[in-house]
């Protein structure tokens, strides 16, 4: 399934700096960044799972925000793209 994760970590302390940095860099070892704070995941049910509860670990409830959303890919699903993308397109061949 596709999951997009983003999130809002408030960085006015330098306790949220570094959650911040933890966050992205979970972000990171999963999936890829399209903007500043929005990931694309391609994961399964488990790695989804791991993940959130990885990430809601790492966040301040009270001072942070985190979205998940599941694309299902029996529902299918749709991506528009307007504007320069750098994202790596994981379907086509790879060359190195």
């Amino acid at each position: 399934m596709l999951v997009i994760v983003c999130y809002d970590v408030n960085t006015e302390t330098r306790e949220g700096r570094r959650r911040l940095r933890r966050v992205a860099k979970l972000c990171e070892s999963i999936g890829q960044r399209v903007q500043k704070s929005v990931f694309e995941c391609q994961v399964d049910r488990v790695r989804f799972e791991m993940l959130e509860r990885d990430l809601v670990a790492e966040i301040d409830a009270a001072q942070d925000n985190l979205r998940l959303y599941r694309l299902a890919e029996l529902r299918g699903y749709e991506v528009r793209e307007h504007g320069r993308f750098r994202a790596t397109n994981f379907d086509a061949p790879l060359i190195l």
